[in-house]
């Protein structure tokens, strides 16, 4: 394989600076005027500011190393300087256990917000121009829950479910979309050491609408120990077509039971039980349940928590990831411990002009101001290509002031100062995008560009915190420092883990490599979890105790530590395919490096090693794809458009000029695309809840274009 060799840290961010500012489209001369207006200015200004920031202090910090090999050996394993001598296991002295998390809380910030729900006041039907028909709803203000009313609520409904025969250790599925009975359910199951799970359960909790009842019949055939059904909101409790002997029951009746005199005593986990068995993306398979226990998933909040400073009382949190999955989960338990306030979201309510979001109205960013904030690539993706079409839509003297103003920025980031000018006149409205006062967003669950990071630090005017972490880790690996505004990389390993890298010789990483050591991806620490669920033969493949008793878990994924320690992440061993010519290509580099194009609203790359060639499946941009068949005089629906060859002959050749400063080899380049009219949502099952690629159902929906495109063979 082709040695990707680093000419620097320096350069190399000198290099991404150049190639992510926009195109200045400005008479020489009226960049010169403007050039020179920011020299004086900076000139004045520079001293006064950079002496009342703190910014020395900020580019010391970000300068300095951040992770070191504790043995020397290039190989590791890493840990953070702070965690040089011993990995941190706990959050706070003496909490040990999740239920104690909530206890700590509740101690410390009784009266404050806790859990924040926004009031529905109206929903309505849409009819849209193509007949199809739209939810939109008018949200009020948010209603808040306390710590104390929330310890209140958890402790009565973990009493009522063992009033209902919940045994101690035996599991509990939770089935319903991210909101707060999602979390007080969690906390009661926490207390009463009954461990959260999607099957072999007797007692499911859920929502009455959408998430149920189209698929309530499937799912009770697929877990016959099933007795009860717990309903989170308000809907009547009646279920026609249920098997006999299965209850259904509202979940403040459930409470009402736990709030009687001779309710039940509860048996305090131990930090070895389980918590939770929260299921992989199932990104490259068939998903795995993962055993997470109440030590695991403490440590890797602790782990958490140390990268985001100042995190306080003071702080509001949006919730709108799937608490399913554990980047989610493992947010809002760091804020319960630090008593921050979480308000409810979703996707399609998030901000002003989202789906669900009646014109004229309010998002919940706009509402709740959150300060902190978890995003998943696919979003910030979102986000960026959004914005990038206004301003392609703005007129010339605004579009102009933007790309210098972005380009200001970008060069004064890379220096290490801030812009607080630019900020105020010109960024002030797209950081309203997300309420005003977000000071850290949080990115984890797949690779983000570092055109999207920059995008994000600069329009937004907060640092990225890139975060690198699995299932099996409890989310936790790494996070990029507060002060460090590079870009392509994840950062030092938390305080409660260490990274190894294992040499691939397949691939030819090599921990022996210079300038930097490659390899694969070993991450060890309290929060390595207990494996996987019924599933002795990966356990045995992925996980290894060492001699010294530290748990291992293998990535599978290769990484690079760079000079401050810091992990950059370089290919994965499942993305690499081996072409008919020997050359090795990663599927995950080259999407990442193409999604950024304003006609891609998704990509899947594909390679087949008897073939010589990659191809690619790739959901177009509507809006981008429309003008261009309108420059090109092609006529037709949309799903004509997207099976129309003249369509994807252009979409080809503008992803191939995509390509080129984007630094993709010849062999990378996609040779033949398929446009697909459909897109790729969790619902369709071709992408994750976190938007990451099924590989394996696209394979399988895509085979007679592959066969198309690869000349049937």
């Amino acid at each position: 394989m082709k040695n990707q060799r680093s000419i620097g840290l320096f350069c190399s961010v000198l290099f991404s600076t150049v190639r992510m500012k926009l195109k200045e489209d400005v008479p020489p001369i009226l960049l010169q005027v403007f050039r020179s207006v920011v020299w004086v200015y900076s000139v004045i200004t520079f001293i006064p500011w950079y002496l009342l920031s703190g910014t020395g202090a900020k580019q010391a910090h970000a300068k300095c190393i951040k992770a070191r090999s504790v043995t020397g050996d290039p190989a590791g394993p890493y840990r953070a300087v702070n965690s040089q001598k011993k990995l941190v296991p706990q959050i706070h002295e003496g909490v040990d256990t999740l239920d104690k998390v909530l206890e700590y809380a509740v101690t410390h910030f009784p009266r404050r917000d806790c859990l924040g729900t926004r009031e529905l006041l109206s929903e309505e039907d849409e009819v849209q121009p193509n007949g199809k028909v739209f939810k939109k709803v008018i949200l009020g203000e948010y209603n808040w829950l306390s710590y104390e009313e929330v310890f209140e609520l958890a402790q009565r409904f973990g009493s009522g479910l063992a009033a209902l025969g919940q045994k101690p250790l035996c599991n509990i599925a939770i089935f319903c979309e991210t909101r707060a009975e999602w979390l007080i359910a969690a906390q009661a199951c926490f207390r009463y050491n009954f461990p959260g799970e999607c099957t072999g359960c007797n007692l499911l909790l859920c929502r009455k609408g959408g998430d149920l009842t189209e698929k309530h019949n499937e799912i009770v055939l697929d877990v016959p120990r099933l007795q009860h059904i717990i309903i989170v909101d308000n809907k009547p409790t009646s279920w026609p077509g249920l098997p006999r002997g299965i209850m259904v029951h509202s979940m403040a009746s459930v409470q009402e039971l736990g709030a009687k005199p001779e309710n039940m005593p509860r048996r305090h986990p131990l930090p070895s039980d389980i918590a939770v068995i929260m299921y992989t993306s199932g990104s490259t398979g068939i998903p795995k349940g993962v055993m997470i226990s109440h030590r695991n998933i403490i440590a890797g909040v602790t782990g958490m928590a140390e990268r985001i400073p100042d995190l306080s009382e003071r702080d509001t949190y949006i919730g709108y990831l799937p608490l399913a999955h554990v980047l989610e989960l493992s947010a809002e338990l760091v804020c319960v411990s630090h008593g921050c306030r979480i308000g409810y979201s979703s996707p399609q309510t998030l901000a002003d002009q989202s789906t669900k979001i009646k014109k004229g109205s309010k998002g919940d960013t706009s509402v709740l101001k959150p300060t902190v904030m978890a995003a998943v690539p696919e979003i910030m993706d979102r986000i960026y290509k959004n914005v990038m079409t206004k301003v392609d839509e703005m007129s010339r003297v605004q579009r102009t002031l933007f790309v210098l103003a972005y380009n200001y920025k970008i060069e004064q980031i890379s220096r290490g100062y801030g812009t607080p000018l630019c900020d105020k006149l010109v960024f002030r409205r797209l950081r309203m995008l997300l309420g005003g006062n977000t000071r850290v967003l949080l990115s984890g669950g797949a690779p983000l560009s570092a055109a999207t990071q920059r995008f994000m630090n600069i329009c937004f005017c907060c640092p990225v915190g890139q975060g690198y972490g699995l299932t099996e880790t409890c989310g936790a690996g790494t996070i990029s420092d507060y002060y460090d505004y590079s870009t392509g990389r994840v950062g030092a390993p938390l305080i409660c883990s260490e990274i190894m890298l294992k040499d691939w010789e397949e691939g030819g990483y090599y921990s022996t490599d210079k300038p930097n050591p490659r390899g694969e991806i070993l991450i060890g620490g309290p929060n390595v979890t207990m494996g996987y669920y019924k599933n002795e033969a990966k356990n045995r493949e992925d996980f290894f105790v060492d001699k010294n008793g530290q748990r291992w878990f293998c990535t599978g994924d290769i990484g690079e530590f760079q000079r401050d320690g810091c992990l950059k992440i370089i290919d994965r061993k499942k993305d690499l395919v081996k072409l008919q010519a020997g050359e090795y290509v990663s599927l995950g580099k080259v999407e990442s490096a193409l999604k950024n194009c304003p006609l891609i609203d998704n990509i899947c790359a594909y390679a087949n090693s008897d073939e010589s060639y990659v191809i690619g499946f790739v959901v177009p941009n509507q809006k981008q794809l429309l003008a261009l068949a309108k420059q090109k005089e092609v006529r037709g629906s949309w799903e004509e458009l997207c099976n129309h060859p003249d369509m994807e002959k252009e979409v080809l050749r503008i992803i191939t000029e995509a390509a080129i400063p984007a630094k993709l080899e010849r062999f990378e380049i996609p040779k033949k695309i398929r446009l697909s009219a459909e897109p790729w949502t969790p619902e369709t099952g071709l992408v994750t809840d976190a938007f990451k690629l099924k590989r394996k159902e696209l394979k399988t929906h895509y085979q007679e274009d592959i066969e198309r495109m690869y000349g049937g063979k």
